[in-house]
């Protein structure tokens, strides 16, 4: 497939995914998630091991591109319940499932669907002169794409009505020290942290990540013994794999490992 606006690659067990209309700080349009969705598929069916996930030039994504509809005063109303069934939901359906870790790299404003398509990866990088901007409430809309899950979960109640209801920009700094993203780091450093972590990912225990994240994101609607059975379920079906015994082997033996993720 001949892509317009993202940029695509897979080589050495990392698929990387890069957000391509920097002309509207990679807003999106529905082109755009119909080739975010297939490259998506190719990541899943090629044998990536690690998903590197950014935006080209100035921005991460603003979100939805509003230039994409036509919501004046005299057009019919536009369904936004019909696009985010569509569109949104199927996106980050699709990255929370996918069977390996998935880094964000932001590395500019992260706005709206965005922010929330951002904090669907698995650990999330941001530029220091990033931010995070709920702007949902600037419109009179709710925080979609899993902004109102993932925001309560990820910083609590209290600042997650603050930004959704004030739509005030957060620093990529105060976002890192409020626990909403993984790590801050110098413009200048994101790309190779993002690329370290990436490689490092490439060569884990692919499989074992898959349901250490499948454990933790199942752990906020579980009871305790409910986790409980989740996390001997992993671990028997784990324990019979290659990896497992790859690991322990290699640790006795006092050597690298050398996972196959399966």
């Amino acid at each position: 497939m001949t892509y317009q606006h993202i940029l695509f690659s897979l080589e050495s067990g990392i698929a990387r995914i890069t957000l391509n209309r920097p002309d509207r700080l990679n807003s999106f349009n529905v082109d755009m998630h119909m080739e975010l969705r297939e490259a998506i598929a190719r990541t899943r069916e090629g044998g990536a091991r690690a998903l590197l996930l950014t935006g080209a030039g100035r921005g991460f994504c603003a979100g939805q591109d509003l230039a994409d509809r036509n919501v004046s005063a005299d057009a019919a109303p536009v369904d936004l319940g019909y696009t985010i069934e569509t569109y949104y939901r199927p996106l980050i359906l699709s990255l929370r499932a996918l069977e390996m870790p998935v880094i964000c790299a932001v590395n500019g404003v992260a706005a709206g669907a965005g922010a929330s398509i951002a904090l669907a990866c698995d650990i999330v990088l941001a530029a220091r002169s990033a931010s995070f901007i709920q702007a949902f409430c600037k419109l009179g809309l709710v925080p979609d794409a899993g902004g109102t899950w993932a925001l309560p979960r990820l910083v609590g109640n209290a600042r997650a009505m603050g930004l959704a209801m004030l739509g005030d920009k957060l620093s990529a700094e105060q976002a890192e020290s409020w626990g909403l993203i993984w790590k801050c780091l110098d413009d200048d450093k994101l790309m190779a942290d993002a690329e370290r972590l990436a490689v490092h990912f490439s060569t884990a225990p692919t499989k074992g990540l898959a349901r250490t994240k499948q454990a933790i994101y199942a752990s906020g609607g579980n009871t305790l013994e409910q986790q409980l059975d989740l996390e001997r379920d992993c671990q028997r079906e784990l324990g019979f794999g290659p990896d497992y015994r790859e690991g322990v082997a290699a640790f006795m033996e006092k050597r690298s490992p050398s996972f196959t993720g399966k």
